[in-house]
């Protein structure tokens, strides 16, 4: 039976800063109205895609609901990674927190479908505020999270597929781009907090060779 042992890893507390000092700097930028025109420019052209994506980006923007880190935690238990099972279940919680105590309550922003014109709206609400993007909170939490655990090519897929489902919801009309980064920094932040809170346990046949030697 494999042998685990739990660390903590520098880069998660870096993570932690700069998706912290990303978020700071996009809500002041909004709430400062420093990045409008950019901002209207890059949802326009990303909202105009053909209307043939609509289905597939739907789909793909599911992945970042509420019910996947549970989905993750349910997979990552069955495999005995119980810290990254933990902290993809306190993902749910502390992105809520984040989400709604916080960042909504600092900065207002309403969705593209209430402050700019000729928004292509599919299937989204209209209503409430844009910033931030939840999905895109889930989704960068999850790649955070999943990322001690994953091979160098198995996290470019699982980085590319946030990124496209994190894109998905400016085409679907829920959000702009800033919203969206805004969502992504906060959801970096707090999956690398989460590491550094519960660790992240490694079998000694995955630990980097030179290790293995000393």
């Amino acid at each position: 039976m494999a042998s685990y042992r739990v660390r903590r890893r520098g880069i998660d507390l870096w993570l932690a800063i700069y998706g912290t000092a990303l978020v700071a700097l996009t809500a002041w930028a909004i709430d400062q109205n420093a990045v409008d025109r950019l901002d209207r420019s890059l949802f326009d052209l990303l909202n105009s895609l053909p209307e043939r994506l609509h289905r597939p980006l739907w789909v793909v923007q599911l992945f970042g609901v509420l019910g996947a880190p549970p989905a993750v935690a349910v997979v990552a238990a069955a495999t005995r990674r119980f810290r990254l099972a933990l902290g993809s279940v306190l993902l749910v919680p502390a992105k809520l927190v984040v989400e709604r105590e916080i960042l909504k309550q600092l900065v207002y922003q309403p969705r593209p479908g209430a402050r700019i014109p000729g928004a292509i709206l599919r299937d989204v609400p209209t209503a409430g505020s844009a910033f931030p993007s939840g999905h895109a909170m889930i989704l960068f939490g999850m790649v955070t999270l999943l990322s001690p655990y994953l091979s160098g090519r198995a996290f470019g897929w699982l980085f590319a597929v946030a990124a496209v489902a994190t894109a998905a919801r400016v085409y679907l009309g829920a959000h702009s781009p800033a919203d969206v980064i805004g969502g992504a920094a906060a959801g970096l932040a707090i999956g690398a907090l989460l590491n550094l809170l519960v660790g992240v346990s490694q079998s000694q046949r995955e630990q980097p060779r030179r290790e293995r030697i000393r």
